[in-house]
């Protein structure tokens, strides 16, 4: 049996294990969180390190990517300082592929649902393939990283604009403590609904979940949330508020979709060859395991 394990800064409310056959190969995939203990995060990760078959790191990125430039997040590189033997990724791999087709794979189900296509995604530069995949199916986008991520109230609208913002914010955000740029530990459980016009201009919510909650307003009737990492609560909040869809880029498994860091270190503890995949090695094994997102109706 191979074993992948998340160690994640995210609160540990959240945690699950859940065993999986892909291509007939049992899989044991884990959710560890540490409610924003970066520290005891890098432990955990040494504790482990040649024990089990793949690491996802959890809660954070240890950079982004945006077309083809990285911006290096350093206050997450301390994180993964104690890791030696066992390989481990972030999810970018699965940004880069199985997120590129989300708006594609929309459009194909309920595309003639949804009227505008208007996006607003909470931060465009950490989703990038899917930004700009609902970019190609002609949807007017709004990119919320600089609202989101700073606090900002300026749009991005454009790709590139984008890359501009990145350009200029990245080298400078790259180097603060990542608490400032995301909501870790029980900060994650918060809701204060911020950028109130967005929301109600856009038809689709897309991005990272926490930030799509964590300012969310009261009522969401008819929006399409496109997201992963949700947990059963999270679906009732979506359908409380009035979702009509939740699409999430990673396979739901026992009633919890996880993060795209997760699921590409079940796909490296899969493989088996002791480090992280190659972009055309992750396709190629995507398609073999025929993974989609997933579309759920919440208005039943």
């Amino acid at each position: 049996m191979k074993r992948a394990v998340s160690v994640s800064i995210g609160s540990s409310k959240r945690d699950k294990r859940v065993e999986i056959t892909l291509l007939g190969e049992q899989v044991t995939i884990e959710r560890i969180g540490t409610d924003g203990d970066m520290e005891r995060a890098s432990d955990l990760f040494r504790e482990m390190d040649g024990k089990v078959d793949a690491f996802g790191v959890g809660g954070a990125d240890l950079g982004l990517q945006v077309d083809n430039k990285w911006y290096q997040l350093h206050s997450v590189k301390p994180m993964v300082r104690h890791i030696k033997k066992t390989p481990f990724v972030d999810g970018l791999g699965l940004k880069t592929t199985l997120e590129r087709g989300a708006a594609a794979f929309i459009e194909a189900r309920i595309g003639a649902e949804i009227s505008p296509r208007r996006a607003l995604f909470t931060a465009g530069a950490d989703r990038w393939g899917m930004s700009v995949g609902f970019v190609e199916a002609g949807y007017d986008c709004v990119f919320g990283d600089l609202m989101f991520g700073l606090d900002l109230p300026i749009p991005v609208r454009s790709i590139a604009a984008l890359k501009r913002v990145a350009a200029v914010v990245m080298p400078i955000a790259g180097r603060m403590p990542f608490s400032m740029l995301y909501p870790t530990g029980e900060k994650q459980d918060e809701i204060v609904p911020k950028h109130q016009k967005w929301y109600r201009w856009a038809t689709v919510l897309a991005g990272d979940c926490h930030f799509i909650k964590g300012s969310m307003p009261a009522r969401l009737d008819g929006k399409i949330v496109v997201t992963n990492t949700t947990t059963l609560k999270d679906v009732g909040l979506f359908r409380e508020r009035g979702i009509a869809y939740l699409v999430t880029t990673t396979p739901v498994l026992d009633g919890r979709s996880f993060g795209t860091n997760m699921m590409e270190a079940a796909l490296v503890a899969l493989a088996g060859k002791e480090r992280t995949l190659t972009i055309a090695e992750l396709t190629d094994l995507i398609d073999q395991l025929g993974f989609e997102p997933q579309l759920q109706d919440l208005r039943s």
